[in-house]
């Protein structure tokens, strides 16, 4: 198992241990600075979702920064043990856990959310299949953030508004006021 630290906030410097799942690629701690930044260093009071979990690092980093509530949605039974020992071990009671598949998730939830973390898996079309739902997952004046293989300059209506490469990685900002 590899580990990955929290950057930011409540629990910074905290060492987060990752399962050994195939594909599973932890966003990079200058990533996630950035992220941050362009997001604001503190998170206080909103609702947020990783609904590609994996690490947890995503939805971790925001409860750290102030988040009021994370929602974490993996469908991998190893990297979701390892999510509930480091919910478990940071006492993350503001932390939801949901051990399932991203597509039923969103399709199925009435929970509407101020962040949502998209990291998918890579080259499986996940952000196509998840665009015509992300409407609904979002609170007007909400914001995704997204990994890919390649440049998104738009998503479910929204718009890129910071965008940024690390490698192969390619990881966006997005924001458009929804009604």
């Amino acid at each position: 198992m590899s580990r990955v630290r929290i950057v930011g906030g409540e629990w910074r410097s905290r060492l987060l241990e990752v399962a050994n799942v195939p594909g599973l690629r932890p966003t990079p701690d200058r990533v996630r600075e950035t992220l941050f930044n362009w997001l604001g260093q503190e998170l206080d009071g909103m609702s947020c979702l990783d609904l590609f979990g994996g690490s947890g690092i995503l939805g971790f980093e925001a409860a750290s920064r102030g988040a009021e509530r994370v929602v974490i949605v993996e469908s991998d039974a190893r990297a979701f043990t390892a999510l509930r020992q480091a919910a478990t071990s940071l006492q993350a009671s503001q932390v939801e856990l949901i051990r399932g598949d991203a597509l039923k998730f969103a399709q199925t939830t009435s929970d509407r959310f101020d962040v949502v973390f998209l990291d998918p898996p890579y080259n499986k079309g996940w952000l196509e299949r998840l665009e015509p739902l992300l409407g609904r997952l979002l609170k007007p004046d909400g914001w995704i953030y997204a990994e890919s293989e390649a440049a998104v300059t738009e998503l479910a209506g929204l718009s890129t508004v910071k965008a940024s490469r690390a490698g192969q990685v390619h990881f966006h900002l997005l924001h458009g006021r929804q009604e």
